[in-house]
């Protein structure tokens, strides 16, 4: 193991076009790129720490909890996992943990608004700091997203980025969870269409996307998901690819 990863992955890594996107981006996201390079690669300094980003609308602030969240900093700002832009201007965010990427969508442009789901509050908390400069421009629901309206058992664990519902994390918490094709058409009621749906939920992705209703999936532009496919759930509204570990479906027509 070399901080943290498998001699299999770093072996594996530089044969991988998105890892190389991905090191260039350090260098021009990071303000200091030394020290992220070495808290990223090697696991060395404290946190919480707070990174300074460069975005197209200026320089952002995170603070960050563990070398997990640096993970996603350089998965979401620098490997573009979710593409995005200015025309992007309504986002959902189905597991928003901290705030790292509904941060990622605002930067994009000054017009966008961003629907955030995280269901644990020590997560909230952060991701309401995170987005203090962006107040007004996104709303949060301290909700879980899946497949029924229940109550359901959330699986928690130290890092707050692994949990998720029915997830043995040897902890759980019981949280609310709506029904995805009923959150997303009262979105639809304000909105009309969405640009971004992402949905990071650690469980139950193959299942709500699946579940999808033909009529909510053709007002979504794109879909991004945590998950592998072996094939396109749903090839009759959206294109397909697959970026390492994040499917990436955009609407056809």
């Amino acid at each position: 193991m070399v901080g943290g990863r498998s001699l299999h992955t770093l072996l594996g890594a530089p044969l991988q076009a998105r890892h190389w996107i991905a090191a260039a981006n350090m260098l021009r996201v990071y303000s200091r790129p030394f020290d992220a390079m070495v808290r990223y690669f090697f696991r060395r300094g404290t946190y919480p720490t707070t990174v300074h980003l460069k975005t197209p609308l200026g320089p952002v602030g995170l603070t960050l909890y563990s070398h997990h969240d640096l993970l996603t900093v350089n998965e979401i700002f620098c490997r573009h996992d979710y593409p995005a832009d200015a025309n992007d201007r309504v986002v959902v965010d189905f597991g928003s943990n901290i705030g790292i990427s509904a941060a990622w969508f605002l930067t994009r442009g000054p017009e966008t608004f961003t629907y955030l789901f995280e269901p644990l509050p020590v997560n909230v908390t952060r991701l309401r700091r995170n987005l203090s400069p962006f107040d007004g421009r996104f709303a949060v629901a301290e909700i879980a997203v899946g497949v029924e309206n229940a109550s359901v058992e959330f699986g928690v664990e130290p890092s707050g980025r692994y949990g998720g519902v029915g997830v043995p994390t040897g902890r759980s918490v019981s949280v609310a969870c709506r029904d995805a094709n009923e959150v997303l058409r009262q979105i639809f009621e304000t909105h009309g269409r969405i640009d971004v749906l992402k949905i990071d939920i650690e469980t139950m992705e193959r299942e709500l996307v699946e579940r999808l209703s033909t009529d909510v999936r053709r007002r979504i532009e794109n879909i991004y998901v945590e998950y592998w496919f072996l094939a396109n759930p749903l090839a009759t509204t959206h294109t397909y690819r697959q970026y390492g570990s994040i499917a990436q479906f955009r609407r056809r027509g």
